[in-house]
């Protein structure tokens, strides 16, 4: 028995944050209706790079029921109330004000329905001046300082996922899971509410401080550290990168000695604390790269590996679906069976069993059924 097994969410849900949530409530065993428009969720449509499939689909709707409804019939507002009323969990993340304007406030959806837990995804929150601002993921990403800390010298850059998006869907998971474990104790649900904007702005809080309480902003430096050195890539002789990431002391005079070959690189008084090299960037830089340059990426990474300092390699996409530390599980969609990096924790002794991707309006004729 999964460990969600009895738990039945209702998901009125677009896009990726909402879907994220409710694809891990799945993958614990809840299940999970996913209430779609006539012409799907747009997610369907991102691509259809996946076997003629949505990449984002796929990798967020397994496990789940599709039922096609237009919440502007009374039939299907009647339906919907129906399988509310049967829910333990109900998720949603429209447009602001869009439930509320199809009878469904969650206000009232808990007055009716005292053991109900809601969550509601919005891009700003339910108040202040932004609230009704329209939120797409690179926007909040603008908007949340993160693009002022991403990218380089040269300009600012989007980070390449959708990280407010997947924030938000890590937050809502995490609020639903302790409201369950309340509910046991209290048999009580809740509302929660959760933005795009607040789920990024809880992450930002390291630059947020830097720059509050110490008015130094951290500046944008690519793959380097704004306040750590050395950190970063170097290119090695064989044209491949290798980076690495000096975090105290100690491991900087072991990089000097066992790698660097320069035991007396380490109490140069350019380096012998992290702010000076910090302050003294581009003289180290050249030293570091300069040693880096003279052997191939494998010979350097022995050193480092002797020496006990931390590195990566610098991977590309096509590195990525080849990487030797990759786990994967299998799900089935419209396109086949397709394979997917697994989820990020495991439980040991547990098997992996990850329900299909379902088809636009699947269980229609089931839940229509089952509700009606």
């Amino acid at each position: 028995m999964k460990d969600l097994e009895g738990i039945t969410v209702v998901a009125l849900e677009q896009a990726v944050a909402a879907p994220y949530a409710s694809s891990r409530l799945a993958d614990a065993g809840a299940r999970v209706i996913k209430i779609e428009r006539a012409e799907g969720d747009f997610a369907r449509r991102y691509d259809s790079l996946v076997n003629g499939d949505s990449a984002y689909f796929v990798w967020l709707n397994r496990g789940k029921q599709s039922i096609c409804m237009n919440l502007k019939d009374d039939g299907d507002k009647a339906l919907l109330a129906a399988m509310i009323a049967k829910a333990d969990v109900f998720i949603q993340n429209l447009a602001p004000g869009a439930v509320e304007r199809m009878g469904f406030g969650l206000d009232e959806l808990l007055q009716q329905h005292p053991a109900l837990i809601c969550c509601s995804i919005t891009g700003y929150g339910r108040d202040g001046p932004y609230a009704q601002q329209k939120a797409y993921d690179l926007l909040v990403q603008a908007e949340s300082g993160l693009c002022a800390v991403n990218g380089t010298e040269h300009g600012a850059a989007r980070v390449g996922v959708s990280v407010c998006d997947i924030a938000a869907g890590m937050q809502s998971y995490q609020a639903i899971l302790q409201a369950l474990y309340a509910r046991t104790r209290t048999g009580k649900g809740r509302i929660i509410d959760v933005s795009l904007y607040h789920a990024l702005a809880d992450w930002m809080n390291v630059p947020y401080l830097q720059t509050r309480y110490g008015g130094k902003p951290p500046a944008r430096v690519g793959l380097r550290h704004p306040t750590i050195a050395p950190y970063g890539a170097y290119m090695c002789s064989d044209g491949k990168a290798v980076l690495i990431s000096i975090q105290n002391e100690r491991e900087w005079k072991q990089l000097c000695a066992d790698v660097l070959g320069d035991d007396g690189i380490a109490s140069d008084a350019r380096f012998d604390s992290n702010n000076n090299r910090v302050a003294n960037r581009d003289a180290l830089e050249g030293i570091v790269a300069g040693v880096f340059a003279s052997a191939p990426r494998e010979t350097i990474i022995e050193r480092l590996t002797a020496a006990g300092i931390a590195f990566g390699r610098l991977t590309d996409l096509e590195d990525l679906t080849a990487h030797p530390q990759n786990r994967f599980i299998t799900v089935q969609s419209d396109g086949g069976e397709i394979e997917l990096m697994a989820p990020g924790s495991a439980i040991r002794g547990a098997r992996d069993d990850y329900g299909p991707v379902p088809s636009l309006g699947q269980h229609d004729a089931a839940l229509r059924a089952e509700f009606g």
